[in-house]
């Protein structure tokens, strides 16, 4: 009896125990909670002493599984602001805190070093700033350590890697991206022999990589890139690391063996990792040859970064054993002799960088062999020869940079064949000959062509007027003849266009003044004659001209574009008279000034607001079209209705009650047509009613049935689906699954809901979900149908974040004809004088009284895809900065386009990210912003197809959803050029 007495009165001790440390992790949980000043998301609505939900319930926390004590804190990516409060010490039984990807600003409470019992701690991706504390080393038990990507500055604790213990327990350790300084306090006493990745890139460290590093022969990613270590090459350290995977020793102060002359002792350190994956030496002023025993090390290496070095002699062929290898950049050294044939011997290679060293003999045909190749840079180089006519055969292939050497011969016709080429740039060279015809029409190019400063002739290509996405073309010092043809002005999406110090002659044609996007035009130093076009002064968006050595003559203002040039921009043309300072004044006015400079002014003011703002501003008469009347026979009654769709039947006081009455409380949007609620039927089943209002039922009668039938013929896993209808005289109503997770609108501003933030390959499989969804609306369904008002409000979320685009078909509400079903194009109206859709998403063409069409969607698509990388509205930028959204990026591309895309990364990256696979981001992100821009452009008709879009959205789906597939991409250096 006494002991059973003995044992009750142990359990009843512990169970107040456990119920005093509740009490306590509650109120620590409550005090950290008053250190958050923003809370967006909603995430600690129930976080307070007097909320009825039960602690263990409250958001991002778990308890152990008695429920009596706090053993997780996860609240990352949830938006908060604020200081961590040091009461979270209080957590005692703590054994997992992440808040990473949050704004927590202020110093990092040394109370953490308390948590004795913690092993995880991530603090990775905020605004933290000053010192780690020394107190951290305390945590014997911590196994993952994150500080990535915060403010941190100083010395790293010497307690953090040598706290006493017996036995250090960190496998992870991520200081990355921070401002910290000093040496690596590692010592010989201290052994981190748990230790797998050790990330410290972009820091402000000093010293040699300390020798006791060695002892932790377990790691498989050693980064210390970008800061300023100094000393020979690790050699002795990394040879104990059999299991190494990532080594990126990148800029830093490293040299070679044998007084920075010798890379041989620490290629050969390397050849017992049977797992290596990735060389990273870029940047470190390396000596030494490329020694052969480069070849022995593991086939399973993907890239090699030997790039910004001093390293000289040949590129050694047996380096064509690594048959897997899908990057090699070995630019800006010292390299000679020939490029080895055997490169071919790497069938996997994508990218191949040879920059800027002292190449010489002609590029191997060979090279032609490998299928994958995308990239080839030989540029800067002493290279002889003609293009291998095999370069036909890289199909894959999308930069071409060959500028700087000495090659010669004709440009082949067979380059035509590359029909992914974005970049092709054979720049100073001696090629002669005439430009190709099927070079000048590779509509595929979207960056730039530069064929400058050879020895090409001949006239300009009429095929030159194809390239209708190229930004910049470069056809300067040359021995080009013949006229200017006016249909370059087709080449809409041109910004710089460079054709000086040729021959040419005659007049300048009128249309390049109208290209819509040009900003810098050099023509100087050809034949030309003539005036020269008003429609070049009239241009919105010109920056920079030159119309120097002609013989151009006429007057000249100096108002529009020509306001901020100079007189050095007209020399050598003796016949030209005006208002630009220096110039001689025009001895008489010609009657016809009013009539020239009327349409001037007209372009000036009325064009840019049509063309930049993306939506109308004055809307034709004919755009004010009632709504088309439906004959009486139309409209059918319910019964035959639900016959006709067999839907299941639900009544009006079903959905009253699923509904709550349709309360404000089950109220879940709100748009132009009525009102959605949630609701769950009698056999719970979860609905979305989407109640039309009685003025929106009035107009709109007539085509209720056509959305129902339109629903009803398409069928795709991307496209909400209908439940059934409800339609009574005063009444009508859709009837869908509700979509658990909301809108895509709520997730890109949490501020509408709470959401959860979405990261990078979520998004690009919403995106890729969409354009499925939109393709079959154009291509595939058994009527054609076009959105007109794609946006992310229209794109519902379900449980497992599969995307569904909702709406389509809501311009037939607009009252639209038959047509629309069955034609690329459609009419539209508008129930209240505007466009159908919304603004910041419309398609230009509709300002201009185009009628509806694929185009227009595609160009939605193109937005949605900016809003996304930009994190903007349209109408932020639309009434903020007076542009459109499109615009305002294009602006930017290429060269200021760094800001935009960091700040996506930052957002968007998913929670682990070591540097490697911020470079993969980075590629995806511009590749989005590329797309978003061809989507975008001001002429329909040079716009992909959705099918085009859903093709390239798969594409990037599939790659990021290939682990092994992630581990081998880089950002092309060549982007920012």
């Amino acid at each position: 009896m006494f002991s059973f007495l003995c044992f009750i009165f142990l359990l009843t001790v512990a169970s107040t125990q456990g119920s005093i440390q509740l009490v306590r992790d509650k109120a620590a949980l409550v005090s950290f909670k008053s250190g958050i000043v923003s809370d967006p998301q909603h995430v600690l609505e129930d976080w307070s002493s007097t909320s009825s939900v039960h602690v263990c319930n409250w958001s991002g926390i778990k308890c152990n599984n008695g429920g009596d004590q706090v053993v997780e804190l996860d609240l990352s990516g949830s938006s908060l602001r604020g200081t961590i409060s040091p009461a979270i010490s209080n957590l005692s039984s703590l054994t997992i805190l992440d808040l990473s990807r949050n704004s927590f600003e202020g110093h990092i409470p040394v109370e953490l070093g308390l948590l004795v019992q913690l092993e995880q701690l991530s603090l990775s991706s905020n605004l933290l700033q000053g010192n780690i504390p020394s107190e951290l080393g305390f945590l014997h038990k911590l196994e993952y350590l994150d500080l990535g990507t915060n403010r941190l500055k100083g010395q790293l604790p010497f307690s953090l890697f040598c706290n006493g213990s017996s036995s250090n327990s960190l496998q992870y350790i991520d200081l990355s991206n921070n401002s910290l300084s000093g040496e690596i306090p590692l010592k010989n006493e201290c052994e981190l022999k748990e230790l797998r990745f050790l990330l410290l890139w972009s820091n402000q460290f000093v010293g040699q990589v300390p020798p006791s590093l060695s002892n932790s022969s377990k790691i498989e990613w050693l980064d210390l890139e970008s800061n300023m270590l100094s000393g020979e090459l690790p050699s002795d350290i990394v040879r104990k690391m059999p299991l190494l995977q990532f080594l990126h020793l990148s800029y830093n102060d490293f040299v070679s063996h044998d007084d920075n002359t010798n890379l041989e002792p620490f290629f050969n350190s390397l050849v017992n990792s049977s797992n290596f994956q990735e060389l990273e030496l870029a940047g470190n002023n390396l000596g030494g040859r490329i020694p052969y025993s480069i070849g022995d090390l593991s086939t399973k290496l993907l890239q090699i970064h030997l790039d910004q070095n001093l390293i000289y002699g040949s590129i050694p062929p047996h380096i064509s054993k690594l048959v897997n290898l899908t990057l090699l950049n070995l630019s800006s050294n010292l390299l000679n002799g020939t490029i080895p044939s055997d490169l071919c011997k790497m069938g996997k290679l994508e990218r191949v960088y040879l920059s800027n060293n002292s190449l010489s003999g002609e590029i191997p045909a060979a090279l032609g062999d490998i299928p994958q190749l995308g990239l080839i840079d030989f540029s800067k180089n002493m290279l002889t020869g003609s293009i291998p006519d095999s370069f036909a055969n890289l199909f894959q292939l999308r930069r071409l940079l060959l500028y700087g050497n000495q090659l010669s011969g004709t440009i082949p016709p067979s380059l035509g064949k590359c029909i992914n080429l974005e970049i092709l740039d054979l720049s100073h060279n001696q090629f002669s000959g005439v430009i190709p015809y099927e070079i000048a029409g590779l509509r595929s190019l979207k960056l730039y062509l530069n064929l400058s400063s050879n020895q090409l002739h001949g006239p300009l290509p009429m095929e030159l007027s194809k390239m209708d996405m190229v930004l910049a073309i470069d056809l300067s010092s040359n021995n080009l003849s013949g006229t200017i043809p006016s249909q370059l002005g087709s080449c809409i999406a041109l910004e710089y266009l460079n054709l000086s110090r040729n021959f040419l002659e005659g007049p300048l044609p009128d249309s390049i003044g109208q290209l819509p996007y040009l900003r810098q035009f050099d023509i100087s130093s050809n034949h030309l004659i003539g005036e020269i076009p008003q429609s070049l002064q009239a241009s919105s968006t010109l920056k920079k001209l030159n119309f120097s050595f002609n013989n151009f003559s006429g007057n000249v203002s100096n108002k529009g574009a020509f306001s901020s040039i100079s007189m050095d921009s007209f020399l050598g043309n003796n016949g030209l008279c005006g208002s630009i300072k220096g110039m001689p004044s025009c001895k008489r006015k010609h009657h016809t000034h009013h009539l020239v400079i009327l349409p001037i002014l007209l372009s000036l003011f009325v064009t840019p607001v049509l063309c930049i703002f993306g939506y109308p501003l004055v809307v034709r008469s004919n755009m004010k079209r009632k709504l088309a009347i439906f004959s009486k026979g139309d409209l059918e009654d319910d019964e035959e209705d639900r016959k006709e769709l067999k839907y299941p039947r639900i009544s009006y006081q079903e959905l009253i009650n699923a509904t709550g009455g349709f309360s404000p409380s089950s109220l879940i949007g709100s748009g132009r047509f009525g009102h959605v609620y949630k609701g769950v039927l009698r056999d719970t089943t979860r609905i979305a009613v989407k109640v039309l209002d009685l003025k929106a039922a009035e107009m709109i009668s007539g085509t209720f049935k056509r959305e129902c039938q339109i629903l009803r013929r398409t069928r795709h896993r991307n496209l909400i689906r209908i439940i059934t209808i409800c339609s009574k005289p005063d009444f009508k109503a859709l009837v869908l699954p509700l979509m658990s997770n909301g809108s895509l609108e709520r997730h890109l501003y949490p501020s509408h809901g709470l959401s959860h933030g979405l990261n990078l390959i979520q998004l690009v499989s919403i995106c890729s979900d969409v354009a499925e969804g939109m393709a079959y609306l154009h291509h595939h369904s058994p009527v054609r149908i076009v959105h007109c008002d794609l946006k992310p409000s229209n794109i519902l979320l379900d449980d497992d974040l599969t995307a569904l685009v909702a709406d389509f078909g809501i311009s037939r509400l607009n009252g639209s004809d038959d047509t629309i079903l069955a034609n690329d194009s459609a009419s539209f109206g508008s129930t209240d004088g505007l466009l159908c859709g919304s603004i910041g998403y419309i398609a230009p063409e509709y300002g201009l009284g185009k009628r509806a069409s694929t185009q227009g969607d595609v160009f939605s698509f193109g937005v949605l895809l900016l809003e996304i990388v930009t994190g903007r509205r349209p109408t932020d930028i639309l009434f903020q900065q007076g542009s459109s959204l499109h615009e305002w990026v294009k602006s930017r591309y290429p060269s200021r386009l760094e800001p935009i895309i960091e700040q996506a990364v930052d957002k968007y990256a998913p929670a682990i990210t070591p540097k490697h696979f911020n470079r993969v981001w980075v590629s995806i992100i511009l590749e989005l912003i590329e797309l978003g821009l061809m989507c975008t452009q001001y002429n329909p008709s040079t716009r992909p197809s959705m099918q085009d879009v859903a093709n390239e959205m798969g594409r990037l789906k599939s790659y990021l959803s290939n682990p092994s597939l992630l581990l081998t991409e880089e950002i092309d250096p060549k982007i920012d050029t």
